[in-house]
């Protein structure tokens, strides 16, 4: 390293993000001391301070290094600070600070939210940020923001929030392109209208009655769970939608990283969301939608019934509803006819269908119209879980009628759930499933 030109060491260096590890290179020479000016980026992790010796308080740790450097763009945050500590290090970077992610700790600090000016007031110096995202988040109040011209990115996880502080930093970022609010309770009524939002993933806790209308004319993915109203205008660009009323959905986050807070939302959420419904839906056309998927542990047949109409250029469906009806009577689906739902889903690619849906497309009278020359012209993959050997031949007709009419379907999957019954029609059905495996092993597959 000796050797290298200072542009090289400099360049390298600046690679950096771990505080421990610049810590480390600090220590090493002069010359590696005077490269810290050249970091992009700095990140804290939770364990930072836990075996600091000296005086000095975490605050004034990370205050010194953020002194040393000239243009720190990126700061990621996730050991304990305090507002005060926040609004020093931003006095120093908020002239070329883009990134800033912080691991707020003050869901449960309610009065210290009151009493002085919180950490969210302390980010409003950073004028020129980008991305924004924040953890374990108090929104009591409306955070004292100006307007955030440059911010495209603003990811919460892990909140409570009050409707008019969020409706408040909603305002404040108008120009956003992706929002992110993962994990978050209190809400019950949400109103966005951003018009450059192109991905939105929203995870509401709580009551399970939360309102949602968003007006974003360039939206393009639309990911909803704890929302039993949903209002979404302008949908001309939208080709990803996703809505569930149910706990445990996926997200790009590591599980590991959620902290004590967001847990505590966690297990609220399951508590809550098993009487989650989906009560209205208001889309309109769904013109450009490509991929729909609608899960949860009851929605009204109404809002089903629209969201199969409005996405009939749908190409990949993902069904996994339990049952329909109103208020608290928990009923099957009414019958879905078989040729009918193709005939209105002409692009439908890959079909994932669970529970309620399978046993009404499974009804006795839902192939006896099957007009000559009926084909499912675009179906290539099937995955269909079966639960229940009750009306075994009329489900056996609803695989082998897929096999028949799907002309070019390459892989049927058949999950078998659950099936615990020690009646001999199991064995008989299961036995059915095992000879239509046989005759299209190329295509089926049994998991």
């Amino acid at each position: 390293m000796d050797s290298l030109p200072d542009a090289i060491i400099q360049y390298i260096l600046s690679h950096l993000s771990n505080a421990r590890d610049v810590a480390a290179c600090n220590c090493v020479s002069k010359r590696w001391r005077e490269s810290l000016t050249y970091l992009r980026s700095l990140y804290f992790p939770r364990n930072s301070f836990d075996s600091r010796p000296g005086s000095y308080s975490s605050d004034t740790v990370v205050w010194k290094m953020l002194s040393a450097t000239a243009c720190l763009e990126e700061l990621v945050v996730y050991s304990p600070f305090t507002s005060a500590g926040l609004a020093s290090w931003l006095s120093l970077v908020h002239s070329s600070l883009k990134d800033l992610e912080l691991r707020m700790d003050n869901v449960m600090d309610y009065q210290a939210c009151l009493d002085g000016p919180s950490k969210l007031d302390c980010i409003a110096a950073a004028k020129k940020l980008k991305s924004l995202k924040l953890w374990g988040v108090l929104m009591a109040n409306p955070p004292k923001w100006d307007v955030f011209e440059n911010l495209l990115c603003l990811e919460i996880v892990g909140a409570r929030l009050e409707d008019p502080a969020l409706s408040a930093a909603l305002g404040a970022c108008p120009n956003l392109t992706n929002l992110v609010l993962l994990g978050c309770e209190g809400v019950r009524s949400v109103s966005i209208e951003l018009p450059y939002l192109e991905h939105c993933k929203l995870d509401f806790y709580g009551s399970g009655n939360c309102s949602l209308s968003l007006t974003c004319p360039q939206i393009e993915l639309l990911e909803v769970q704890g929302c039993s109203w949903i209002r979404v205008r302008e949908t001309t660009c939208l080709r990803n939608l996703s809505i569930a009323n149910n706990a445990g959905k996926h997200s790009t986050y590591d599980p590991g990283m959620l902290f004590s807070q967001l847990c505590r939302i966690l297990i609220i959420g399951l508590l809550c969301d098993a009487l989650g419904r989906v009560y209205m839906v208001d889309f309109g056309k769904l013109s450009a939608l490509e991929s729909l998927s609608m899960r949860g542990v009851q929605w009204c047949w109404d809002a089903i019934s629209k969201m199969l109409e409005w996405s009939n250029e749908v190409k990949h469906l993902y069904m996994k509803v339990e049952f329909t009806g109103d208020l608290e009577a928990l009923l099957p689906f009414p019958e879905v006819d078989f040729v009918e739902f193709f005939n209105s889903h002409p692009k439908l690619q890959k079909f994932d269908i669970h529970g309620a849906m399978f046993a009404a497309l499974c009804q006795k009278n839902s192939l006896k119209n099957v007009e000559p020359g009926f084909v499912i012209p675009c179906l290539e993959e099937v995955v269909v879980q079966v639960r229940s050997p009750l009306n075994a031949e009329q489900k056996m007709n609803t695989l082998e009628s897929l096999l028949k009419y799907g002309k070019n379907l390459k892989k049927m999957v058949i999950r078998i759930l659950q099936m615990k019954s020690s009646h001999s029609s199991t064995d008989e059905f299961f036995d059915e499933i095992c000879r239509l495996r046989f005759m299209n092993r190329k295509i089926v597959r049994i998991e």
